[in-house]
């Protein structure tokens, strides 16, 4: 895990800004900082890294990296880098243990191919010196962060946007439309596009890559397309797809294990987390530490969840508990801003700090987290009403889930909205349970006219399925991804998530969806799979509390300091926000989840604003 960046430059001079550029990569990288200069005529080319010691720890693997006329800079891992080496040390020799020498000569003999045959995360840039081209890939589901710009003639990348600014000395211009559709449509539609909070920086879109010749001529290109190949009900068997899910799934937690600096997991008492670290423990037979929030507030509390599990593998565990943290709030929340080069999306990645810099703190190096489970395999309660819509031909199993959704399901939802069985099957195509439009958040907009639709994209007639691609690859996990990356490399840390595997993806494609849900268990095919892995009293539990916390946990709303500089009528996002009206109509001693996450987003977004206006 490293930071990466870079520019070709055809006039101005940006040398000048290396130095102050490799000082900001730091925290990505504290073991080693390098920069390397190509000229091409009237051009230059400039690659800098910036690296954090994960597999072999020698000088030797300093990036940038060069082999013949090709260098690389690489910001992930590769985690198949063994069996990979293991076909190219036919053709090829090697000098280091590294998966960064593994990945150069994979694009050194397949070119563009490389991606079919790499598992891992990444994003990096080749430069080939003799055809005078620079190549940029990222990732099939963008687990690592790839930004770039133009300036003029001159181009500019790098794994954080702060980098392109830092380069090139461009002016920062806030995306307005952006901001306000965020405030009013939620995080879910921060990735609906490749723009960022800041015109003019965009990112390179997951599974693709973006290639730059010597005439300054570019072309972005998709190298990834999610597989949708569901087996026929009749050639359906349920047993080895099980088998076959666990197997995978057992390989993948196995490979992102590969490194040679400690790892610690973050566990948060739900069956994914807790699936992750059963397999290290029990069938791996890794001795493993785990880290936890816990928060206070019923609704998000899975402490004693968490201290089954801990019991169970027999780990050790490092709770961090909400409490005494609210006169830390808004100092974190404003380092946290600043590092991120955006508002801090939910609160749930604002606790998510504090477990990243525990973590740090007790030398780990890498961490493992659950994030993409409830995407591939059905995790959240509103896919329940979308299976229903799926489903709604077949009979025996629409009958028999709504008997055990009705008993198990509808008495703990807290979302009015969930609980319409019929909501999409009169509904297919609509988006407002997606960005909780009947919430009406918008009637505290002051820009209307800058809040636009936002349309899910078409994978497949599917609903439910169409519904879990969109949060896999523009929704959820992409937010997900961005702050689990930023929070990590802000502690020097590195993040791996098993569950991305494309592997994992292609097989839970093939899925049926009558079969996603069952018995009333959304995660039907995971939780069989866990059998005799995950104790039972996790593995069948139906209920989901989420990685979440409530704004009361974190910032003291009784405070009147606290409101007025909140609600501060000379704020910023009063050009945004009706914060009188929004004021009136809360209940300050306990808010409820929509407003709570309105509140978070005013703070975090007044705070982006004032930092770069």
């Amino acid at each position: 895990m490293c930071g990466i960046s870079g520019y070709i430059s055809t006039n101005g001079n940006f040398e000048k800004n290396v130095k102050k550029t490799l000082d900001l990569m730091s925290t990505r990288g504290p073991n080693s900082q390098n920069h390397l200069k190509f000229s091409l005529k009237e051009k230059e080319i400039h690659l800098l890294h910036s690296r954090l010691n994960i597999i072999d720890l020698h000088e030797r693997s300093n990036q940038p990296y060069k082999i013949g006329d090709y260098t690389i800079i690489f910001n992930g891992e590769i985690y198949n880098y063994l069996e990979i080496r293991k076909e190219l040390e036919k053709k090829y020799l090697f000098n280091t243990n590294s998966d960064t020498e593994v990945l150069l000569y994979s694009f050194i003999e397949y070119g563009e191919k490389c991606h079919e045959i790499l598992n891992g995360m990444w994003s990096f840039a080749v430069w080939n010196d003799k055809k005078k081209t620079l190549f940029l890939s990222r990732d099939p589901f963008g687990e690592k962060p790839l930004y770039y710009t133009f300036l003029g003639e001159n181009f500019f990348f790098g794994s954080e946007i702060k980098y392109l600014f830092s380069l090139s000395n461009k002016k920062k211009r806030i995306n307005i439309k952006k901001l306000n559709n965020y405030l009013f449509n939620g995080y879910k539609s921060i990735h609906n596009d490749q723009k960022t909070f800041f015109e003019e920086i965009y990112e390179v879109p997951s599974g693709s890559f973006l290639k730059i010749d010597s005439q300054n001529k570019h072309k972005i290109q998709k190298y990834f397309f999610p597989k949708l190949e569901q087996s026929k009900k009749s050639e359906f068997d349920l047993n080895e797809v099980i088998k076959k899910n666990r197997e995978c799934l057992i390989k993948t937690v196995d490979l992102r294990m590969r490194s040679d600096v400690p790892i610690a997991f973050c566990l948060s008492g739900g069956i994914d987390s807790g699936a992750l670290v059963s397999i290290a423990s029990k069938i791996l037979g890794k001795k493993i530490s785990c880290f936890s929030i816990v928060d206070s507030d019923e609704r998000y509390n899975e402490h004693d969840n968490i201290k089954k599990i801990v019991k169970d593998c027999d780990v050790d565990h490092f709770p961090i508990f909400l409490t005494n943290k609210k006169d830390d709030f808004f100092n974190r929340l404003e380092k946290l801003v600043a590092y991120h080069d955006s508002p801090i999306s939910t609160i749930s990645y604002f606790i998510h700090s504090y477990l990243l810099e525990d973590i740090s703190k007790n030398d780990f190096k890498v961490s493992i987290s659950g994030t993409g489970a409830d995407e591939l395999y059905t995790g959240y309660y509103d896919h329940y009403v979308q299976y229903f819509a799926t489903i709604k031909k077949d009979d025996v199993n629409f009958n028999q889930n709504l008997d055990y959704w009705k008993k198990f399901i509808k008495p703990i939802l807290r979302n009015p909205a969930l609980m319409n069985i019929n909501f999409y099957i009169d509904n297919p195509n609509s988006m407002s349970n997606v960005l909780e439009k009947h919430f009406e958040l918008d009637k505290f907009a002051k820009n209307q006219s800058n809040l636009k639709d936002i349309n899910q994209k078409n994978f497949t007639d599917d609903i439910l399925r169409n519904r879990m691609l969109n949060e896999i690859f523009h929704e959820v996990v992409p937010v997900i991804l961005k702050h689990d990356d930023h929070n990590s490399m802000m502690n020097s840390v590195e993040n791996r998530s098993p569950f991305l595997d494309k592997k994992l993806l292609t097989l839970a494609n093939s899925i049926p969806s009558n079969y996603l849900i069952s018995y009333g268990y959304q995660k039907y095919i995971l939780r069989e799979s866990l059998k005799n892995i995950l104790i039972d009293e996790i593995r069948l539990d139906r209920s989901k509390k989420g990685f979440n916390a409530s704004i009361n946990s974190i910032l003291d709303l009784g405070n009147k300091e606290t409101l007025n500089k909140i609600f501060n009528k000379n704020n910023l996002i009063n050009e945004f926000v009706d914060l009188q009206k929004l004021l009136s109509s809360i209940t300050l001693s306990k808010i409820p989840n929509h407003q709570s996450k309105l509140i978070f987003s005013i703070i975090s977004s007044e705070i982006f604003l004032r930092k770069n206006s």
